[in-house]
């Protein structure tokens, strides 16, 4: 049986990427081609990252769940870079179509979720070493609090995308990601 606070997360989460898809799907191709604002990425960037992130994500709670302790660590031990990482993924799924990224999206998260649902009481506050980031020093963390976090990633990167298209700010869309965590992070990211 799922941990409830697991379900909580989970419950969020497929409403978020519910709400992301049909987000994505509204968007024209000249909107997905469109330059973000404070970043490098063009907004169709955002949707292949979202589709591609639950990988290693999944990779990191598989560590910690055998009790390897490893995190975001290479099978060699060497740390990872999420950013040069990132980078790779979304520039090589520039040219795929939408609904072909939002597959690959469904199977990562379909298959990141059967890892989730096996996380115990322990697992959750288990502490591992997140590595940061460009913008972010490195930190420990429990796995409970990252995930509290981590299952807002669909509406932070809506918040992204919508620098570049600020007329798709409909009034769902802002009672979507209104939210104090969404914020703390677009104010971390974007200084």
């Amino acid at each position: 049986m799922t941990h409830p606070d697991v379900s909580k997360i989970l419950e969020e989460l497929d409403e978020n990427r519910a709400k992301f898809e049909h987000f994505c799907g509204l968007l024209t191709g000249e909107e997905l081609d469109r330059a973000t604002p404070s970043s490098t990425w063009i907004v169709r960037d955002f949707i292949a990252h979202l589709a591609t992130i639950d990988g290693p994500v999944m990779r990191m709670f598989q560590n910690v769940h055998l009790g390897s302790g490893r995190g975001f660590t290479e099978s060699n031990g060497r740390g990872w870079n999420v950013d040069t990482w990132n980078e790779g993924q979304v520039l090589s799924r520039r040219n795929q179509t939408v609904e072909a990224t939002l597959v690959e999206a469904r199977a990562s998260r379909a298959a990141i979720r059967q890892v989730m649902e096996t996380f115990s009481a322990e697992d959750l506050v288990f502490e591992f070493r997140f590595g940061g980031d460009v913008k972010r020093p490195a930190t420990t963390v429990t796995i409970g609090n990252y995930l509290r976090g981590w299952c807002k990633h669909d509406p932070i990167h809506v918040v992204d995308m919508l620098r570049a298209l600020p007329e798709r700010l409909t009034p769902d869309v802002r009672a979507w990601v209104d939210d104090p965590l969404i914020a703390g992070y677009q104010k971390a990211m974007n200084v």
